[in-house]
C-alpha cells in the first residue's frame, strides 16, 4: 500500500462518490423535468418519480454522514485514550472534533505538542495536518 501523507490521505470511492451521486442527481433532475412537462394524466406518476428521486438523494446524504459521525466518536475516544496514556491527563475540552480528527495522523512523538499548539493557535484541521512531520497513516476511514 502507498505511504500515506497529507497530499494523498483523502479517500474517494468512485462508485459511491461519483457514480452514485451523479446517478441520483441525474434521476432527480430528469424527474423534475418530467414533472414540469407532464400532462395532467401523468402528473401523479411524475410526482411519485420526483419524490422517489428526492428520497434517494436524502438517503444518500445520510448514508454518508451517519457512519462518519460514528467514526468521529471512535476517533475522539481513541485520541482521548492516547492523550491520557501519554500525559496522564484528560483530553483538553477546547479541541473541536475536526481538530481531533486531524490529530489522529500525528505520531505519539508529535501528538502532545501538536495538541497544545492546536489549542493555543486555534489551528484548523488542515493546519494541523500540514504541521505533522512524520505522518501516521489511517487506512480505515473513507
Amino acid at each position: 500500500m502507498q505511504e500515506q501523507n497529507f497530499k494523498n490521505h483523502a479517500k474517494m470511492v468512485p462508485g459511491f462518490h461519483y457514480v452514485g451521486m451523479l446517478s441520483i442527481l441525474a434521476l432527480l433532475g430528469g424527474s423534475i423535468n418530467y414533472l414540469c412537462r407532464a400532462t395532467p394524466d401523468n402528473k401523479y406518476l411524475a410526482s411519485l418519480l420526483t419524490l422517489t428521486a428526492f428520497i434517494l438523494a436524502v438517503l444518500w446524504i445520510y448514508i454518508r454522514t451517519f457512519p462518519l459521525k460514528a467514526q468521529d466518536r471512535a476517533i475522539r475516544a481513541d485520541e482521548n485514550l492516547r492523550y491520557y496514556v501519554l500525559t496522564g491527563k484528560l483530553f483538553p475540552t477546547e479541541l473541536k472534533i475536526q481538530q481531533i480528527i486531524a490529530l489522529r495522523f500525528a505520531p505519539d512523538s508529535e501528538f502532545v505538542a501538536l495538541v497544545d499548539r492546536a489549542i493555543k493557535e486555534n489551528l484548523s484541521n488542515k493546519d494541523i495536518k500540514s504541521a505533522i512531520q512524520h505522518w501516521k497513516a489511517d487506512f480505515y476511514r473513507v
